[in-house]
């Protein structure tokens, strides 16, 4: 029984499965089926709604097209005219320039039929010319054949004595003319030279001290003499081989002479000895140790005197190298003038005479101060000392003008710069005043002598005397070889040889004198 109901109960629910498989197999048919045609339905909507957008924009389209042709076809329309109203132009323009090309064709062939009757009439007025020179030349040459006979002169002399007449009348005419004019110049200019000259000197007031060759070393009492003389002289031995300096030991009481051309040396002897002195202890040892102190303490004060001179003239920017050059000035001399000092009022007078002028004052006393840094090598050098300076300044970086300015402040190259002649004055008359330099007695005589001897080798010259230390000469010329317009000529000579052959400082003043002297004896 257990058996047949289990199996009905299995039969049941197989019979139920099948049951709700085919009922719903059924339904959702039927669902898929609605579906199917709702989705149909949207289809053909959309078909519908596409097909209708289509013809929309189709229109649309058709219509941007036909505006776009309208637009272009306006446009092309209009270039079409703007350029058949341009040809019209250039037509026109062309017709214009025909009908004028035409008239000027006219004019000009109107013109040449003038010019040729022109041309012919002076093709006959030529060649009456041509017959009109011929007679000319036969009447010219009738003429001075005639000359020739009555004269006796050839026509070749008579124009040689002629130009050599006109040729002395131009020389004499210019020799008054440049008088004239060298007069009236000096009338206008000298007064305004010799103002800013004066005005320059007397703002300058730097003092002037005449360097020896020989420092004189004072001592206390006569018995450190024998101190410094050593055992057998071994002191002053050492001291001499140390300095280079010839120590002079003699009479003279309280006093030792240093003798040496180099100032810096005779310096380098005096503080040693002095400090020796002071010291006590004096032997070769200690006065090798104290000589190569004092050449330190030299070495820097010459830097710093440097130093101190151009911040006193307000110049900047100078190499360290010519700033120990400037301080190595203190310790030389130019015919018995300190060159420092020298240097230094050279530097003043330069920046006032270009202050005065209107030029660049402070480039002025730079050049002013660097003009004789040739004079102080370490090494002696064959060059002038202009050219030795310029070529150091270029060296250590100054510009083109100071280097001109240094250069040719003796003549030695050309100037080229404002600034050269005004350093070149200021040497001048920094080292022209009375009492500054001071020159051995036979270099004096001896360019005296050269002065004189100038003058006396012209023609015409009697005597010929040099005055005031040999800033003036004086010519005396014999009257009856020179007239008063050759004298004029031949003091400008006798001047332009004094420049080419000598050298000296300042200026000298050449004066011709001539006169003539009516002598009769009464009897």
């Amino acid at each position: 029984m257990k058996i047949n109901v289990g199996f009905s109960v299995l039969m049941g629910f197989l019979i139920g499965i099948i049951t709700c498989y085919f009922f719903g197999k059924k339904t959702i048919l039927k669902k898929y089926i609605q579906l199917l045609d709702k989705a149909n339905i949207q289809a053909k909507n959309i078909i519908n709604n596409a097909e209708k957008e289509g013809e929309n924009v189709k229109k649309n389209k058709v219509l941007q097209a036909k505006e776009k042709f309208l637009e272009l076809k306006c446009k092309h329309e209009k270039e079409v005219h703007f350029k058949e109203k341009k040809i019209i132009d250039i037509e026109n323009q062309t017709k214009e320039k025909e009908n004028r090309l035409s008239k000027e064709i006219e004019i000009y062939f109107k013109k040449n039929n003038r010019l040729e009757n022109k041309i012919h009439d002076y093709e006959n007025k030529y060649k009456i010319l041509q017959t009109k020179q011929e007679e000319f030349k036969n009447m010219h040459t009738k003429q001075v054949e005639l000359l020739e006979k009555v004269s006796n002169y050839s026509s070749e002399e008579a124009k040689s004595e002629l130009i050599e007449i006109l040729k002395n009348e131009a020389k004499t005419k210019a020799q008054s003319y440049i008088q004239s004019i060298i007069e009236e110049s000096q009338l206008t200019a000298k007064m305004e030279a010799k103002k800013i000259v004066i005005q320059t000197i007397q703002r300058i007031g730097t003092e002037q001290a005449v360097e020896n060759a020989v420092s004189v070393f004072n001592i206390e009492s006569d018995d450190v003499k024998g101190r410094i003389i050593g055992r057998e002289g071994r002191n002053i031995r050492a001291l001499e081989k140390a300095t280079g300096v010839e120590i002079i030991v003699d009479d003279t009481p309280e006093a030792i002479l240093l003798s040496c051309f180099n100032p810096i040396r005779r310096e380098v002897a005096r503080l040693s000895l002095q400090k020796l002195v002071i010291d006590g202890r004096i032997h070769p040892a200690r006065i090798e140790e104290i000589v190569e102190k004092t050449e330190k303490q030299v070495e820097e004060e010459v830097v710093e005197i440097g130093k101190k001179n151009i911040i006193d003239l307000g110049i900047h920017g100078i190499h360290p190298e010519l700033i120990k050059i400037i301080g190595r000035m203190k310790y030389r001399s130019s015919y018995g003038q300190n060159l420092l000092q020298h240097s230094r009022e050279v530097a003043h007078l330069a920046g006032i005479l270009a202050s005065e002028l209107g030029l660049n004052a402070k480039l002025a006393k730079r050049a002013g101060l660097l003009h004789d840094i040739g004079k102080v090598p370490e090494n002696e050098s064959e060059l002038p000392h202009a050219i030795l300076g310029m070529q150091w300044a270029e060296k250590y970086g100054e510009n083109v003008e100071i280097c001109n300015a240094i250069g040719s402040h003796h003549d030695e190259i050309e100037m080229k710069v404002l600034i050269s002649p005004i350093v070149q004055v200021s040497d001048s008359i920094s080292g022209a005043r009375p009492g500054v330099r001071r020159n051995s007695f036979e270099s004096y005589s001896k360019r005296l002598k050269d002065l004189e001897n100038i003058a006396i080798s012209f023609y015409g010259v009697n005597k010929a005397f040099a005055i005031q230390a040999g800033r003036e000469l004086r010519v005396l010329v014999e009257s009856d070889k020179i007239d008063d317009k050759k004298a004029f000529q031949l003091s400008y000579d006798i001047t332009e040889k004094i420049k080419n052959e000598m050298t000296y400082p300042g200026q000298i003043k050449v004066t011709v004198i001539r006169e003539t002297r009516a002598v009769q004896i009464a009897r």
